[in-house]
């Protein structure tokens, strides 16, 4: 019997434990997920006879060590800055490793003992990184193989509310880490266009956005991800010209957070004291500074940030309750927890409501002396508030890489991220029996 561990059993953890329970009775496997909460881990396994729940606090390294020696396989569903500790683990203790997360710096120097103690450590194999990747090799592969040439490459993924869900004026529900989202874009933007370097630093990323047209939806606004050029030689397109990794979003929204950006609601670098006894009204004037300006609070606000003060980017700031006299009800706390904690109670998706998931690749290309262009669509819809779009896509892929490791069907050791056939052959065929389906145009 193949033993696998499960650290984490959170939001995005319940599609993968279902799918690899049902995987338990076929192939004969046992699920062990471990939790911090124990009462969460046990909800998910659901008494299942091929799996069990746990009760582990990941950062006790003893604890950590003494479970993960038990089981072959680990599932690292940890905060990102803690898949480090887990790989160093399995190092040691000669486990195969599988997360969902982008592949850090120091993981990734644990590659050449990997390799040579014939371990499997697969990262970014979720959605986006994940099913983006092996999508978009599985193209990349095809366009060479006929004699292409690629000479641009965008690809774009956004998590968003269904249009029969969508009844705010941001048009944004969260189906997703909520931390991500406020945080999102933090850094400085980076990638390739026409041959040239291009740097997009936080404070114009939300300014600086394309529109794109996605296939019975309409346009859509994309903003650029931090490192597009990561990819290059991942992708094997060390010679391309364009390339592009970004976000979408509604039409409006990105104007709308970069006010959210320009008025310092998205820093958490430092906490607001006695937060707790402020408004929000209070906390928007507080970010005025000094002020020579008179008028309302709203309207100096709209002065700052270069907007209209009736215009459509106040009225999402008004909309979110910025300059009500409700009070703030967390102590101490940055400005970016207060906006998340905010943002979590204004974009909940409902129990009967429906996220939806889009991601589109385009290929530029050159083949017998032709320009070309491929577009590559993918629209899937979740069911219900809980039953998502967004948790199907992250959990799945994950769910069967793990089966076909367990299975002895991954030979590619060492640390890497789903590029080769060997691993999005099989799960993108799996997949598309989910309704995960590229519809695709071509030029």
């Amino acid at each position: 019997m193949q033993n696998l561990l499960i650290i984490g059993a959170g939001r995005s953890a319940t599609v993968l434990i279902n799918y690899i329970l049902e995987q338990a009775r076929q192939y004969n496997f046992f699920v062990t997920v471990a939790d911090a909460d124990l009462s969460l881990a046990q909800q998910k396994v659901h008494g299942h006879a091929n799996g069990r729940a746990i009760w582990l606090d990941a950062s006790k390294p003893t604890d950590r060590k003494d479970i993960i020696n038990r089981h072959d396989v680990i599932v690292s569903l940890l905060p990102p800055q803690m898949h480090l500790d887990v790989a160093q683990d399995c190092i040691v203790l000669g486990k195969h490793m599988v997360t969902a997360s982008y592949v850090s710096k120091q993981v990734f120097r644990l590659g050449d003992e990997a390799r040579q103690r014939a371990l499997v450590f697969m990262n970014e194999l979720g959605l986006d990184p994940g099913i983006d990747h092996m999508s978009a090799m599985q193209r990349i592969h095809q366009i060479k193989a006929k004699g292409g040439k690629i000479t641009a490459f965008y690809s774009y993924t956004g998590g968003l509310v269904a249009p029969e869900s969508d009844d705010n004026p941001w048009h944004y529900k969260f189906s997703w880490n909520p931390r991500n989202v406020v945080l999102a874009g933090q850094g400085t933007a980076q990638f390739l266009e026409d041959n040239k370097l291009k740097y997009i630093p936080y404070r114009r990323l939300f300014r600086q956005y394309r529109i794109v047209n996605i296939p019975n939806m309409g346009e859509f606004e994309v903003y650029a991800n931090r490192d597009s050029l990561l990819y290059r030689d991942a992708y094997g397109l060390t010679d391309i010209k364009t390339l592009f990794r970004g976000t979408i979003r509604h039409r409006g929204f990105c104007d709308a957070w970069n006010a959210l950006v320009r008025i310092g609601l998205t820093d958490a670098t430092f906490p607001i004291v006695d937060s707790d006894q402020l408004t929000y009204h209070d906390l928007m004037e507080a970010f005025l500074g000094i002020s020579q300006h008179t008028g309302s609070v709203k309207d100096r606000v709209a002065k700052m940030i270069e907007t209209e003060p009736d215009g459509e980017i106040m009225k999402k700031l008004e909309w979110l309750g910025l300059f009500s006299k409700r009070r703030i009800k967390l102590k101490n706390a940055t400005p970016s927890l207060i906006l998340e904690n905010l943002l979590l109670e204004k974009w909940a998706l409902g129990p009967q409501e429906k996220d939806m998931v889009i991601m589109q690749h385009v290929f530029e290309y050159e083949l017998n002396r032709k320009k070309k262009k491929l577009t590559s669509t993918l629209i899937m819809k979740g069911n219900n508030g809980s039953d998502t779009a967004m948790s199907k896509l992250v959990g799945l892929p994950l769910g069967i890489f793990v089966k076909l490791l367990l299975l002895g069907k991954i030979s590619t050791t060492g640390v890497n991220i789903p590029t080769m056939p060997e691993v999005y052959e099989p799960v993108m065929q799996e997949l598309a029996e989910y309704g995960v389906q590229f519809i695709e145009e071509e030029e």
